[in-house]
């Protein structure tokens, strides 16, 4: 298995992995329990995204556009999201 991304937190690793699951890669989140391990402040850094070794080229392609989308959401698309300044 090869670790393919790591996530901010245990939220976003289950989401980049139910994203890879719909695309039919089998995908796995570790850090749950080190995330446990140091108490109510949220770690960054700890929740990884595993794949078997031969899905994760078409794994890193998929998380490389997640991560793309993910940076161009900072500015709404749709003129009725935008709020205009006073």
């Amino acid at each position: 298995m090869k670790i393919i991304f790591n996530a901010n937190d245990i939220l976003e690793a289950h989401i980049v992995a139910g994203m890879l699951q719909s695309y039919g890669i089998e995908a796995h989140v570790g850090g749950h329990y080190l995330q446990g391990a140091v108490g109510d402040v949220a770690p960054l850094g700890i929740a990884t995204i595993l794949v078997q070794d031969e899905d994760s080229e078409q794994a890193e392609k998929i998380v490389a556009e997640y991560q793309n989308n993910a940076v161009g959401q900072s500015e709404p698309d749709d003129p009725l999201l935008a709020t205009e300044a006073d």
